[in-house]
């Protein structure tokens, strides 16, 4: 027999997206019903992105550091070979994820908020059923959240499975790879391509475009190309990859020639799209745009009373999105005028070296004579040098306008960078003028001051440069 259930509020999909607007929903008071058909609580990003990526990253960096130890020494620490046991660093990961999962759980539970495992399907706008393991459940709202996510993009000719994997396949493996080939030279391929050749694995980019992270300026990307070529990454820029056969990927260069660049794993990172197969969203008669699931400032779709947030609604797919647009939509649905206007979503590149962006960028003040660009080198920053940041070719560069100092982006490349961005965001999203990051008294010594003397060489009298 099929369960009926009524509530206020409907999400669907536990993402950064979905569970945050279940939480506020029932923070402030609302019934609220959360069906979880995806990856587990948390979704995409806790569970196979943004947290275990960066888990490994993390342990990928201390292995090569012991490994440039164990090779002639470094800082005046020697040590004997490392090894990597990557089942047990895999391992470790899951218990980070697990200790989340649970952390999710937790506050939902204390908002009140009732977790359904299952995948829902809509027979229209305000009505689901779930299949669960105990039976179906057929939910009716007032309110309905979509919060689906997104998936990674898989190529025809490059269907996932057996070694050829995805950004989550990368995640689960259980041992380094000999020889590793990613196709795309985005941010999650080369996040997860130079980890792995800190853990020892041969590595090979292959990108369409004639330069790696296209969506960035060639002054951000600069040093990460150079650390890519300092430790030995093929890259194949200009190029199309092919089929995998007998352990080659079949790839054509910019010239048109044709490669076999041989691979024990392929990974397939050429871009995320949103999940919108498989759930009945043709059954609800919303808007789309390309794609995505059309919104307004309120995250308001065609249909009323329902709402999209996250990954489904349009670039930029970022998770601290999904997690703002969730916290709009509930207190809206309470009753609060609330829009979601940021002035900016800042983006992070955890690459070696990392990259931050928040604002207007070079590219997008071409040609314009009443903008203001300054960049300070963290070459010239004491925290940096002691922290074996200094010699990449990183910087935090500053724009603004030329008239009222108003800031316009801020940009940084280096180690440790990824820390300055909420920095960045707060500044865009007050407003600030170039003389309230100068007179902002920036703790010494830290990464931070690069972003005080940028602010200080705009203003025409940076200190140390």
């Amino acid at each position: 027999m099929t369960q009926t259930l009524k509530t206020k509020v409907l999400i669907i999909g536990a993402g950064t997206g979905g569970y945050v607007a279940g939480i506020r929903c029932g923070q402030l008071g609302l019934d609220t019903i959360l069906v979880d058909g995806g990856d587990g609580l948390g979704g995409t990003c806790l569970n196979v992105g943004c947290i275990p990526s960066k888990a490994i990253i993390h342990a990928a960096s201390k292995f090569e550091t012991v490994a440039k130890a164990a090779d002639g020494g470094t800082l005046g620490i020697t040590a004997s070979k490392p090894a990597i046991d990557l089942k047990a660093t895999m391992a470790w990961k899951d218990g980070i994820v697990r200790k989340l999962n649970g952390g999710v759980a937790a506050l939902l539970k204390k908002a009140k908020v009732k977790v359904i495992n299952g995948w829902a399907e809509f027979s229209d706008a305000k009505t689901c059923t779930v299949k669960t393991d105990d039976g179906d459940i057929t939910i009716s709202a007032e309110h309905v959240i979509l919060a689906t996510g997104s998936e990674p993009v898989e190529l025809p000719f490059l269907p996932f499975g057996g070694d050829v994997i995805s950004s989550t396949g990368a995640l689960a493996l259980d041992a380094v790879p000999n020889r590793l080939v990613v196709v795309g030279g985005g941010y999650i391929g080369l996040e997860l391509g130079i980890a792995y050749r800190k853990l020892g694995a041969e590595v090979a980019i292959v990108e369409m475009a004639d330069r790696l992270l296209p969506l960035y300026d060639k002054a951000l990307t600069d040093p990460v190309a150079k650390w890519l070529e300092k430790h030995g990454v093929e890259l194949h820029l200009g190029a199309k990859a092919g089929s995998f056969e007998k352990g080659a990927l079949n790839v054509t260069d910019k010239d048109g020639k044709a490669l076999q660049l041989k691979a024990d794993k392929v990974l397939v990172t050429v871009g995320r799209r949103p999940r919108t197969k498989g759930w009945g969203l043709e059954n609800m008669g919303v808007a789309m745009a390309g794609p995505f699931v059309k919104i307004d400032d309120r995250c308001a779709t065609s249909m009323k009373t329902v709402w999209a947030v996250g990954d489904l609604t349009g670039e930029p797919m970022l998770a601290h999105k999904g997690s703002a647009q969730g916290e709009v939509v509930a207190e809206i649905i309470a009753g609060h005028d609330k829009r979601f206007d940021p002035v900016t979503i800042a983006a992070v590149c955890f690459t070696e070296p990392e990259i931050v962006s928040a604002g207007l960028g070079p590219q997008d003040v071409q040609g314009r004579d009443d903008v203001i660009t300054a960049m300070f080198p963290f070459m010239a920053i004491g925290r940096a040098l002691a922290l074996e940041a200094g010699d990449d070719g990183g910087f935090v560069r500053v724009l603004a306008s030329k008239t009222d100092h108003r800031i316009l982006g801020i940009q940084a490349v280096g180690q440790h960078v990824s820390e300055l961005s909420n920095s960045f965001a707060q500044m865009l999203e007050m407003g600030a003028v170039l003389e309230d990051v100068a007179g902002t008294i920036h703790v010494h010594p830290t990464m931070g001051e690069a972003f005080h003397e940028a602010s200080l060489r705009a203003l025409g009298h940076a200190i140390h440069i």
